[in-house]
């Protein structure tokens, strides 16, 4: 055998044992691991559209006609042949191939605020532990000290079950009652000059070294640390995301916000703003939807508020290219009674509800489960809050198995026994 054949098989074992080495390092489950970890690291920023009182799915994202149970709405086609939406949410119907909808959602809460807690925080309430609400743990792993805004805020949050449990003060939101004055109290009081206000800073600082000194370390620190946050706050220009007399008219219209009564429809606007200077969760609320009696006609005029908001938002991201890097969650805490009660309206229902999401690396234009043919039960892929919670966790990078301590040191799991629905990716 000739010295080059000897070199060629020398090279080729070589380069085959090379080759298998890689082969076996890249599909070690480590590295696996690894990869879905990264992989799922798609959401720098969540909105969250709160649709406050349980929405009737029937007759908003799974609507059910000419059947007992349907109610007077119409179903229409969306840009998704196999998805249809109720009549009154053309414009959300338009922007179906950019989002998915969730059909199967079930819990076994129906009680407003023990399910507004499950909703936001994958957990059943417990009397021995407050869980964080997801904009929290968005907030604790996304968080950074030199930040001008808020990392969490809420815009016309009723905040029952959206704080930051056992995460502590520091990751609770921002919250925001009033448009017209959503950052109150940052200005110097009428007649204190620059230079003034220069000097009480010093000075309170000088206070706070004493105070430091005298307290307990943590206490001391965490105190700083706001302080410094509520002077960037104060100072920087992030204070100009909150003007929305800075949008053009066109923009406004887009989302139906023109009208200075357009509560909801600004706040979309808003939220948007936010993301896209850097906060990371913003939660926005639709209220009115606990639809005991009259549910046609209050329906009708909700999806009126929705409709041109909430495709307006989606559009608008995927337009600006932020929507790969935006989580949109449309949901409310449950959905309504098949069955129309005799006030002509649908009573509390969690067996079987929906939730719409879009961005953040979910997948486009897709259904995952359904309801049975009244809605009134799951027939195909339950998803329960747990699960749901999970996806939402692993759109923003977060492993939610891994444990978390409180402040007195006892071991906590975001999400227990749930993985993330993978129809969703």
């Amino acid at each position: 055998m000739s010295p080059f054949h000897r070199l060629g098989s020398t090279r080729r074992e070589f380069l085959a044992r090379g080759l298998a080495g890689t082969l076996a390092f890249a599909l070690s489950p480590a590295v696996q691991r690894l990869l879905a970890t990264e992989e799922r690291k798609r959401a720098k920023a969540c909105i969250l559209v709160w649709l406050n009182g349980g929405p009737s799915h029937l007759d908003t994202l799974d609507p059910k006609p000419g059947v007992e149970t349907g109610g007077p709405f119409k179903a229409i086609d969306t840009a998704v042949p196999e998805m249809k939406l109720s009549e009154h949410l053309p414009k959300v119907a338009a922007q179906a191939k950019r989002f998915s909808l969730v059909r199967s959602l079930t819990s076994v809460e129906a009680d407003h605020d023990r399910a507004y807690y499950y909703l936001h925080t994958g957990n059943q309430p417990q009397s021995t532990v407050e869980f964080p609400s997801l904009g929290a743990v968005v907030a604790r792993e996304w968080t950074g000290q030199e930040a001008d805004l808020p990392t969490f805020v809420s815009l016309g949050s009723l905040n029952r079950g959206g704080g930051a449990g056992f995460l502590g003060l520091e990751f609770a939101p921002y919250v925001v009652d009033d448009l017209n004055n959503p950052i109150a109290n940052v200005t110097p009081p009428e007649g204190i000059a620059e230079a003034r206000q220069a000097r009480r800073l010093k000075e309170l600082e000088g206070f706070n070294e004493q105070f430091a000194r005298r307290a307990a370390q943590p206490l001391a620190a965490d105190h700083a640390r706001f302080t410094a946050k509520a002077l960037r706050l104060m100072s920087g220009k992030g204070r100009q995301a909150f003007d929305l007399s800075q949008e053009p008219a066109e923009a406004l219209a887009r989302y139906g916000a023109a009208a200075e009564d357009a509560a909801f429809a600004r706040s979309c606007v808003l939220a948007r703003r936010l993301v896209e200077r850097g906060v990371r969760f913003v939660e926005v609320v639709l209220d009115g939807w606990d639809t005991h009696g009259d549910n046609f006609n209050q329906v009708q005029a909700l999806c009126g508020q929705l409709d041109a908001p909430l495709a307006g938002l989606i559009a608008d991201l995927s337009d600006r290219r932020m929507l790969d890097e935006t989580l949109v969650v449309c949901m409310g805490e449950f959905g309504r009674t098949p069955k129309i009660n005799g006030d002509n309206g649908r009573d509390h229902w969690s067996d079987a509800f929906s939730a719409l999401l879009a961005g953040g690396g979910i997948a486009r234009g897709r259904v995952v489960g359904a309801s049975d043919e009244r809605g009134e039960q799951v027939k195909e892929r339950p998803v329960g809050v747990p699960e749901l919670f999970a996806t939402l966790l692993s759109c923003c990078g977060i492993d939610g198995t891994k444990q978390i301590r409180t402040a007195e040191g006892r071991p906590i799991r975001l999400v227990d026994k749930a993985a993330a629905v993978k129809e969703l990716f």
